[in-house]
């Protein structure tokens, strides 16, 4: 049985060389949440249906026809949330999203595309108005899963969460966040849990490897950009998951969520650093070089980047990095992947006449994997 495919939410646009390099992107980022552009995403839906629906995403977008208008989420609602706001690519763009409080001292739980591509992250506790600095404790891109540490935070009111209670269809449930990524007060969508144990693919229009989610709770709620990373409520006011995702654009809506035990356990992972094959701790290495596509060869270097202090220059091609050839953009972020900011290694290159050169760079802390 082939599965539905749908135009998901389109998503921040990535850093699709996390590590290595910059994407460079006709329409550089979007409005926030889980929209990171304009530029639509595909998806394919896996579920007991049979049918296949096509949905045209538009992240800003006001209440669909057919669902339960937004209401203000009530103090309580608000209570331990927090509004995210990202600077991205050193001042190319920015992104606004949600994010739970954890713990009194300001750990914060939100979804990794909130965060990614970040160079600086500023965050707001809905509930008193006082922002925040933040650093990225780790993050897992496959599981859409990151955690925050505010700097010097201390008693914050924390989030209730409901991780032993069995999450079934036509359980009502509240998405709250800050939709449309405009910093008001914080939306609370209801609807209904249509499915559970759910799976999204997402393949960017602009490249990169799919995505995928499992696991998933899916509800008809009006979830909205600038949602992504806030709290699913149950009829008890307990977070029961983390709204990630969303379609709509037709007669209905579908909004999905991470069951707040998965995210949970993978945030434990993160913060008691152990990780994973699919955590990374802290921020990935950064050489700072600007791809066109999925080449080597460099569009852009960031100012004041190991890059820009080795004389790469736009037009170069690089061919080894730490004595492993590379012929694309994924084997070059691969390569910067093996090494953590503050290491040495040593890139080879070729200028736009054939030119070989070759320098040894320390790498730096670059933007949220």
């Amino acid at each position: 049985m082939s599965a539905p495919s749908a135009h998901l939410a389109p998503r921040r646009q990535r850093y699709a060389l996390q590590a290595a390099a910059f994407a460079t992107i006709a329409a550089l980022f979007g409005a926030g949440g889980f929209a990171y552009s304009h530029t639509a995403e595909t998806a394919t839906v896996a579920d007991s249906g049979s049918s296949q629906a096509v949905f045209d995403r538009n992240p800003t977008q006001s209440q669909a026809e057919g669902s339960t208008p937004a209401t203000d989420a009530t103090a309580k609602q608000e209570s331990g949330l927090v509004y995210i706001n990202t600077t991205l690519g050193y001042g190319a763009g920015a992104g606004a999203g949600t994010g739970m409080i954890l713990t009194s001292d300001g750990e914060i739980l939100t979804n990794n595309h909130v965060v990614e591509g970040a160079t600086s992250i500023s965050v707001q506790v809905i509930s008193t108005g006082t922002r925040y600095d933040a650093t990225v404790v780790g993050t897992d891109a496959t599981n859409d899963v990151a955690v925050l540490q505010l700097d010097n935070a201390s008693g914050l009111d924390t989030v209730t969460t409901d991780t032993g209670s069995t999450v079934a269809v036509g359980d009502k449930v509240t998405g709250v966040g800050n939709a449309g990524g405009d910093g008001g007060a914080a939306s609370a969508a209801a609807g209904t849990v249509l499915a559970v144990d759910q799976s999204i693919t997402v393949q960017s229009e602009s490249g990169g490897a799919p995505e995928n989610l499992t696991g998933l709770i899916e509800v008809d709620a009006d979830i909205l950009a600038g949602d992504s990373g806030g709290p699913l409520y149950d009829d008890q006011g307990e977070v029961i998951g983390m709204d990630t995702a969303a379609s709509s654009g037709s007669t209905d809506v579908t909004g999905y969520a991470i069951p707040i035990a998965k995210a949970l356990d993978i945030a434990g992972s993160i913060t008691d650093g152990t990780g994973s094959d699919t955590v990374t701790l802290g921020n990935p290495a950064f050489l700072g070089v600007q791809l066109a596509d999925d080449s080597t060869t460099i569009a852009g270097v960031v100012d004041g980047s190991p890059a820009a202090g080795a004389g790469l220059q736009a037009g170069d091609t690089v061919t080894n990095v730490g004595g492993t050839d590379v012929t694309t953009g994924t084997e070059l972020s691969a390569a910067i992947t093996n090494y953590a900011a503050g290491d040495s290694v040593s890139v080879t290159w070729t200028d736009t006449t054939g030119q070989s050169f070759s320098a040894t760079v320390q790498l730096v802390e670059g933007p949220s994997a």
